[in-house]
């Protein structure tokens, strides 16, 4: 089965959006269920549809799950800055058990 897709856009030189960066890239992701892989995307890169930039670019960090089982997109709720990083994979495996259980 392919991965589910964990967005984090973020922007170079945010405190918030390097430290929840580096918490995602320290955990592991395929152990979630779904398995997820990570997608650190810059939201000032010129690859970033104007939509989208203009969506979060006052909201940086933001988590977004690109979904093939679910064929959508769906942001998440603002994570706190204070999550260690096995809290933060619980908030997340919590944040799925939701999502995949009213699909």
């Amino acid at each position: 089965m392919k991965s589910e897709v964990l967005i984090l856009y973020s922007r170079e030189g945010c405190c918030l959006c390097q430290t929840l960066e580096k918490k995602l890239s320290n955990i592991c992701l395929k152990n979630l269920k779904p398995s997820m892989v990570l997608s650190i995307v810059d939201i000032d890169s010129k690859k970033v549809p104007l939509d989208i930039q203009m969506k979060y670019t006052n909201q940086v960090p933001v988590i977004v799950l690109d979904s093939t089982r679910l064929l959508k997109k769906i942001e998440f709720p603002r994570v706190s800055p204070r999550l260690k990083e096995d809290m933060l994979l619980s908030w997340i495996q919590k944040k799925l058990n939701i999502l995949y259980k009213l699909s």
